[in-house]
């Protein structure tokens, strides 16, 4: 029986984008279906957006994602990077290549590489649709999906099932009821994938 990880991400999170190949690989290894999960920040649950923490809090996570980042061999543009607009509409997208079952994780992997290692402004039309292009995708066909029933409805309920399951950061793993915040817990998932349940 294939095993099944409820995934919850943000493009928007760096930590997301961090992590995301080593999930992949995890989830590839371990004969895993990943079933995502796209929203932004639980705040109803008791997330914080970065902008939004103390300003010695920022710091630390700074040098922690850039900690991870070498770690994971991920180039992640943080400072001084130009003006850019909510990447949160390029989850649109994924979610229309998801439900016609297309890669989702190669344009999510696109679209993360293009917003956190070149700080492109994937939150405009036209620039998320130049790098799904980019990536194989038809982005013309996967705009006009975005404001698609079907498209618009996961959307909506990603949000609430991610309440509900009590996720408020990213990336989460949610595996036979057992919550994993974080991508520095994917040793966690994996001890638990192999029957360690804790």
């Amino acid at each position: 029986m294939t095993k099944v990880v409820e995934y919850f991400f943000s493009i928007g999170s760096p930590w997301s984008y961090i992590g995301f190949d080593a999930f992949v690989e995890l989830a590839t290894k371990s004969d895993v279906e990943i079933r995502p999960y796209l929203t932004t920040v639980v705040e109803e649950n008791g997330g914080i957006f970065s902008r939004n923490r103390p300003e010695i809090r920022r710091a630390y996570w700074t040098r922690d994602l850039k900690r991870w980042a070498r770690v994971r061999g991920k180039d992640l543009w943080l400072e001084n990077r130009p003006g850019l607009s909510d990447p949160a509409p390029a989850s649109l997208i994924v979610i229309a290549a998801y439900l016609d079952g297309k890669d989702w994780i190669g344009l999510t992997r696109a679209l993360q590489r293009a917003f956190w290692s070149e700080a492109k402004d994937i939150g405009k039309p036209y620039m998320r649709e130049a790098v799904a292009d980019s990536a194989g995708f038809d982005g013309t066909a996967l705009s006009k999906r975005q404001a698609d029933q079907d498209v618009q409805s996961k959307w909506a309920t990603d949000r609430q099932h991610a309440v509900k399951s009590g996720v408020f950061g990213f990336p989460t793993y949610l595996y036979e009821s057992e919550i994993y915040w974080g991508q520095d817990n994917l040793p966690f998932l994996e001890r638990h994938l192999r029957g360690d349940r804790p």
